[in-house]
């Protein structure tokens, strides 16, 4: 039989602010406390876009689950909005690690993490500098930001390059952000412009999604490489890897798995806005609760 839940808005402190999230808490018939998965989505997204798909297959399992938007985007707060900083996510990470563990009715030393697309590569390193989670689930993950612009069309590389230098410069004028889209048709100045990518996104996309980052993310992206820090991750780490990828490239994913010391993969022969939704969700969602369950809850 299914565990019961029940779902809770929280905010916990991360930087000069707040993230917030919601915790599901699995029913339990004993007195053992659950562990919990902590879960964030990837470039530019928000918690409602599927990530409640995903806590309540781990709740039902007997999991915690909290699922949380970073800083600046969504529920969470700070300012400007739409800033995307990858350190900065990465201490929400950490925030978000230690307010899991100091939960009082949960084992904080059962606590996993699960990342999808930015926030799959963002998992490897959270999990290599923190040294203590369970388990760890890569979906789709962005394992090396190099060989993801090279996978862009060019011209849309260039231009997100012009807008990035000129955020920049406003930054260093304290002027308000120069935005750049997040999805795009191909050519545009766009961070993702593969065919799949705009139907992709506005399929899973809530009234609240705001299509536009803080365009200085563009000269970022390039240098984040989190699949090196793969080798460092001591817990058990299921790779969820799409063939087919458009934005993050399966050959980094599978080359980050093969650094990974206790890696499980699972292949699918699917795009990288596919996973999310009917059978290719269901499919990769049964993997993974059946890889935490393996690794966590037994």
């Amino acid at each position: 039989m299914m565990a019961v839940m029940e779902r809770l808005d929280v905010k916990f402190k991360s930087g000069e602010t707040e993230c917030g999230g919601w915790l599901y808490r699995p029913t339990q018939s004993g007195t053992q406390r659950p562990p919990v998965v902590v879960l964030a989505h990837g470039l530019g997204c928000l918690k409602e876009m599927r990530l409640d798909a995903y806590c309540e297959r781990f709740a039902a399992a007997g999991f915690a689950a909290l699922a949380f938007d970073y800083r600046y985007f969504g529920d969470s707060g700070g300012e400007p909005r739409q800033l995307l900083d990858i350190e900065r996510q990465l201490d929400d990470w950490a925030a978000a690690l230690a307010y899991a563990r100091g939960l009082p009715d949960v084992d904080a030393d059962r606590v996993a993490i699960w990342g999808t697309s930015l926030a799959g590569g963002h998992v490897i390193e959270a999990a290599a500098r923190d040294g203590r989670v369970a388990a760890v689930v890569s979906q789709c993950p962005f394992a090396d930001g190099a060989a993801s612009v090279l996978a862009m069309d060019p011209r849309s590389s260039t231009q997100v390059t012009i807008q990035a230098m000129r955020d920049q410069l406003a930054r260093l004028r304290g002027k308000p952000p120069v935005m750049v889209k997040l999805i795009g048709p191909p050519g545009s100045a766009a961070l993702m412009t593969a065919p799949d990518a705009e139907p992709g996104i506005r399929r899973i996309a809530p009234p609240q999604y705001v299509n536009a980052v803080a365009a200085r993310v563009g000269l970022q992206i390039p240098l984040y490489r989190p699949g090196r820090a793969a080798a460092r991750v001591k817990a058990p780490h299921l790779y969820c890897i799409c063939e087919h990828d458009s934005v993050a490239p399966a050959k980094a994913a599978h080359s980050a798995a093969a650094r990974s010391p206790r890696a499980e993969v699972r292949s699918y022969p699917i795009g990288h806005f596919d996973v999310y939704v009917d059978e290719p969700f269901e499919r990769a969602v049964a993997d993974q609760t059946d890889f935490l369950v393996r690794h966590v809850l037994n």
